[in-house]
């Protein structure tokens, strides 16, 4: 990793409150705890990847990175990725992963979210996020934040997983833990939230429902 990113490889284990509210604390801890198994491998996170297709070289930050699917999957496609996310157990997770990985040298995990990514302006050659849009906190400032980072002709792609459509494996699960109120998101509106990259300067941004890995998904597409 070069010093464009303004990291080095050392895991940021500080919680500087980034993020919403749910996914803090002790529930926030144990909830995602019941989720490991599934979020550590991911075959979203991989088609994710797929998508942005990271190059050897490029540096990549991957927003909302949780456990580490997709950054583990660009750093062994060549890619220096910047891990970046706002709860620290997250980060811990990620962090210890990151030593298991041949590719570890590629790999720096820090604290911040969205609205406040740690990475210079115009040094990201591309990004991703997958089930985080419904997590931020202020969309139309995460529009700007991840349309500063972005190099001019860089990519993005935004994907978060419809869990209320009757056809996502996860349906049932999830009726149910949202029937019992444990927490709750605003939805994402992916053509609205297109429209926000559209407002803060990029030169196309379009936003649609669509299946990926088989999953129906919300996806926004970004060219800075």
């Amino acid at each position: 990793m070069t010093t464009e990113h303004q990291h080095d490889r050392s895991i940021d284990l500080h919680d500087h409150q980034h993020g919403h509210a749910h996914d803090r604390g002790i529930t926030g801890f144990l909830r995602y705890v019941k989720l490991l198994a599934k979020m550590w491998r991911s075959p979203v996170s991989d088609a994710v990847v797929a998508l942005i297709n990271p190059s050897t070289g490029e540096h990549v930050v991957d927003l909302g990175a949780g456990m580490g699917p997709a950054t583990v999957t660009a750093a062994r496609r060549g890619a220096h990725v910047l891990a970046v996310d706002p709860t620290p157990y997250m980060r811990r997770i990620l962090g210890a992963r990151r030593l298991a990985q041949r590719t570890r040298r590629r790999i720096t995990v820090v604290d911040g979210a969205a609205e406040s990514i740690p990475a210079t302006d115009g040094t990201t050659d591309a990004l991703w996020s997958v089930n985080a849009m419904h997590h931020w906190t202020d969309r139309t400032l995460a529009a700007a934040e991840i349309t500063r980072v972005l190099r001019a002709g860089g990519r993005a792609v935004l994907v978060d997983e419809d869990f209320d459509d009757p056809n996502h494996p996860w349906y049932e699960q999830f009726t149910g833990r949202h029937s019992q109120h444990s927490h709750t998101f605003d939805d994402v509106n992916p053509v609205e939230m297109a429209d926000l990259f559209t407002a803060a300067g990029c030169q196309r941004a379009a936003g649609s429902i669509e299946r990926v890995a088989g999953r129906p998904a919300k996806v926004v597409r970004v060219t800075r």
